[in-house]
């Protein structure tokens, strides 16, 4: 989701607007590589903190310990993030965006932070990977727009051909704040599926703090704010049809459809259900990037 987020974001919603791109291809891949890196890493981190509420979880589904040691999950995670952080902060000198090299260390720290205390924090860990998933557009989106003059760095600098950069702004902060909403929505989802692991080794997540129900209920109010959040954007692009039924179709219908679902929900089986719902919710917002290039 990652990859193609940040590939979608380049090629399909970026350079719909502007053909002067800052990175070339290659250095692109460095980008991508980079958070590629540091996001398995943050998996592996959260993996190795987690076992004891995987084997309760989704006991399948637990490999540290069964087909990996956790001493090599431990050197793979310092490893891959390390190396992350290195071609994130490299790239970031060497496009004369040095700020940007402190975004690639903050999330290295944050993702350890959140799989080690934080994760276990009501609300407070879900708002931080949602934080990391909206960054991935954001940083994307920071990269293409920096260009150099004399000597100098200008950020979001406008010429001839930018004509369109409010559009793209607008574009992408739309996309950052769908996928921060629906990210955090399948966060505490996943917190309440998760809850009788949580419950062994003492977490505060949500559900635990003020009960399942009561958090399914906070995941329907943010699930409120993207359904109206949904609805102000399908009113700005009215005039755009094929953006209005796409949007309808494939976003609207389903969040509606998952609200409907979510208030009913009682089982672990019903929020599984529920967190890969959102998870397709997600993959078709993003897909329809590739809608740029028709208009």
């Amino acid at each position: 989701m990652v990859l193609l987020t940040m590939v979608l974001t380049k090629y399909a919603l970026i350079h719909s607007y502007i053909t002067n791109s800052y990175l070339t291809h290659f250095e692109f891949f460095t980008l991508i590589l980079s958070v590629l890196l540091i996001t398995t890493g943050g998996y592996i981190i959260n993996d190795i903190y987690d076992i004891e509420t995987d084997k309760i979880n989704k006991p399948k589904k637990v490999f540290i310990d069964v087909t990996i040691s956790k001493k090599n999950a431990w050197r793979s995670y310092y490893l891959l993030t390390l190396l992350g952080l290195i071609l994130g902060i490299f790239l970031s000198f060497y496009k004369s965006h040095e700020e940007n090299s402190l975004i690639f260390a903050v999330t290295c720290i944050g993702l350890y932070l959140y799989s080690k205390h934080l994760k276990q924090k009501p609300i407070i860990g879900n708002i931080i990977v949602s934080g990391f998933i909206w960054l991935t557009i954001i940083i994307t989106l920071d990269f293409e727009y920096v260009k150099i003059y004399d000597g100098h760095v200008f950020e979001f600098y406008i010429n001839e051909k930018d004509t369109n950069f409010i559009s793209v702004g607008s574009s992408v902060i739309f996309y950052s704040l769908f996928a921060f909403i629906t990210t955090l929505i399948r966060e505490i989802i996943k917190d309440i599926e998760d809850i009788n692991g949580d419950l062994k080794i003492k977490a505060k997540t949500l559900p635990i703090v003020i009960g399942r129900k009561r958090a399914s209920h906070v995941a329907f109010f943010f699930s409120s704010i993207l359904l109206i959040f949904l609805l102000l954007v399908l009113q700005f692009i009215r005039s755009e049809y094929l953006f209005l039924g796409y949007g309808i179709i494939f976003l609207l219908l389903p969040l509606l459809y998952f609200m409907y679902k979510l208030w009913f929900a009682e089982t672990k089986k019903d929020f599984s259900s529920l967190s890969n719902q959102m998870k397709i919710i997600m993959l078709f917002g993003i897909l329809s990037m590739l809608l740029f290039k028709f208009i």
